[in-house]
């Protein structure tokens, strides 16, 4: 690893922490109420929703209208292994986490091997039929609690845990995106049929990518659930798969940190605007549409912003300044 990494990746971290600190001070002192917390923690859940979506449609260049799907699998997993178990607490939590995101990653690998044959608006109707199915199955199982839901799930409110685990989560997902697996499967998307005579086996980025996207899905649905402590089916419906699907393109398709800057954008903005009551959605909406307008390609582009270009770590090698050309 180079100088410039290091120094680029020390310096995110501590920025990671100095955010974590200043957050957790407005709390303490009153700042932050209650309220905009629990905001907060479903801007954090959702940030992690964008970036994995991302993965898929970004990176992987496929859309993808089950995402919600997945979120719906990680909920009820945490929640039935926490009601039926009795654990709570950190324990309880992380195994929940666990489990949600090993039963979600189960069904992206099952369903990938199935729909990832189709292309374009192919399979975005198969993964929106997928999503469907999932509710509906949902809906229709006792153990879920049915169409009327799960109440009673043992819920977590540490702003500490769900903040880490939300960042850990965005370094894992860019760093696969940014990997030598993630540089193939952007060579996949840029042109199957080349990647494929390189020798790049399409079959299994796809399906992987597919699946990791679906891991860390059903990671924010567990912690969707814990947060809340009731889900029914309805709430994962196709719609909340479109909302996800706004993020990554109003975010930049194909930029991590796109998503993660455009789900802060897209959770937080309807909040300001509820005082305007049946007006908030209007400007909304006039909003989205006039970014969409002024910038197509979304916030970000397929551009990264990155510590290391911002500070211009690159022009320092070896302690001499390399001229900019």
């Amino acid at each position: 690893m180079s100088r410039e990494k290091k120094v680029s990746y020390i310096i995110t971290t501590l920025l990671v922490i100095l955010l974590y600190t200043i957050l957790q001070a407005l709390m303490n002192f009153g700042v932050i109420s209650r309220y905009w917390q629990s905001i907060i923690t479903l801007v954090l859940i959702n940030i992690i929703m964008a970036t994995s979506l991302n993965l898929t449609v970004g990176v992987l260049g496929q859309v993808n209208l089950d995402h919600a799907g997945f979120m719906a699998i990680g909920a009820y997993t945490a929640g039935i292994f926490l009601k039926s178990t009795g654990i709570s607490g950190i324990a309880g939590f992380f195994i929940s986490i666990i489990l949600a995101a090993i039963v979600a990653g189960i069904f992206g690998f099952l369903i990938g091997q199935s729909v990832l044959r189709l292309d374009g608006d192919y399979l975005a109707i198969v993964t929106l039929a997928f999503g469907e199915i999932i509710r509906v199955f949902i809906e229709n199982l006792n153990i879920t609690g049915g169409a009327q839901g799960m109440a009673g799930i043992p819920t977590t409110n540490s702003f500490s845990i769900f903040y880490f685990l939300t960042a850990i989560s965005i370094a894992m997902i860019f760093t696969y995106a940014s990997s030598r697996h993630g540089r193939a499967v952007l060579s996949i998307r840029d042109n199957e049929l080349a990647a494929q005579s390189c020798g790049i086996n399409v079959t299994k980025y796809k399906t992987f990518c597919f699946t990791l996207s679906a891991v860390f899905a059903g990671v924010a649905g567990a912690m969707y659930a814990q947060n809340v402590g009731v889900i029914a089916a309805n709430i994962f419906n196709y719609n909340k798969s479109f909302d996800y699907l706004v993020m990554v393109v109003l975010g930049g398709i194909g930029s991590i940190t796109g998503a993660t800057f455009s789900a802060i954008f897209l959770t937080i903005i309807p909040e300001l605007l509820r005082p305007l009551a049946e007006w908030r959605m209007v400007i909304y909406a006039v909003v989205l549409i006039l970014i969409m307008i002024f910038k197509p390609d979304g916030l970000l582009g397929r551009r990264e912003f990155s510590i290391r270009n911002f500070l211009n770590l690159d022009k320092y090698r070896k302690g001499d300044i390399e001229l900019e050309k």
